[in-house]
């Protein structure tokens, strides 16, 4: 793929990984943050001021969430578009290239520490049984996992049916390109600069949002935050809950 065409694709692909970005942030609810956090561990480091803990739960939210948004909005669908290929018609694939001998399924992951040993047979497994409704093409299987970053190529085994392909690897065996890889960190140029400036005007909303609503409902009228309703909140026994 020429540079220009990559270009244009990465600006689409970046533009929609701010909008759910920033729609994601723009969502979020105080109440619902503080419930995946640990109050024991905000007093235990010392945390003491509403801005503090606020900052602190938007960066860990945005941290966690921004991984997930990047691979759905931006490496899912610049896999499909450099590699001409189709949308898998089956769980476990992403995006299938057919030839006129091969049929390869591709599952698409953002980077290589996302499998644990049961995710890992979960894959195997749809892989198999995508490979079982496939014998009818008499078409050779080459089921892959492509990790859009990071450094891992391992070969089928008896316990794994399929290839695993990382960063540079795996994007040269979508394009053909070796090079390709810098092609995209390349074919950013200025726009993250440009998006991240609508990014911080909604980042500021959401800490003065949180701020506000924190000191509200979590500190006592000196402004001391009341760890006992806050523990309460995250910690304590819903009604209607048993001992």
């Amino acid at each position: 793929m020429k540079k220009p065409e990559t270009e244009v694709i990465v600006a689409k692909l970046l533009n929609d990984f701010y909008v759910r970005r920033i729609a994601k942030l723009s969502g979020l609810k105080l109440r619902d943050a503080l419930k995946r956090k640990n109050p024991y561990l905000f007093r235990a480091i010392g945390m003491h001021s509403a801005a503090e803990i606020v900052e602190g739960l938007l960066k860990a939210y945005m941290s966690s969430s921004d991984e997930g948004i990047f691979g759905d909005a931006f490496f899912e669908p610049l896999a499909k578009a450099v590699s001409n290929g189709t949308a898998s018609p089956s769980e476990g694939a992403d995006v299938v290239i057919e030839t006129g001998n091969t049929y390869k399924a591709i599952a698409v992951k953002s980077g290589p520490s996302v499998f644990n040993a049961q995710s890992r047979r979960r894959q195997n497994q749809d892989f198999l049984a995508l490979k079982s409704r496939m014998i009818k093409l008499q078409k050779q299987f080459d089921p892959i996992v492509g990790y859009c970053y990071g450094n891992k190529k391992t070969k089928p085994s008896e316990s794994v049916s399929f290839r695993e392909l990382a960063g540079q690897s795996f994007w040269e065996e979508l394009t053909g390109d070796s090079g390709f890889y810098l092609q995209i960190i390349d074919a950013m140029r200025e726009l993250p600069a440009r998006h991240r400036q609508e990014f911080i005007v909604e980042w500021n909303k959401a800490v003065n949002r949180f701020t506000r609503d924190f000191i509200a409902e979590y500190c006592l009228t000196d402004g001391t935050i009341d760890w006992h309703k806050l523990t309460e909140m995250n910690c304590g026994r819903p009604e209607g809950v048993g001992k």
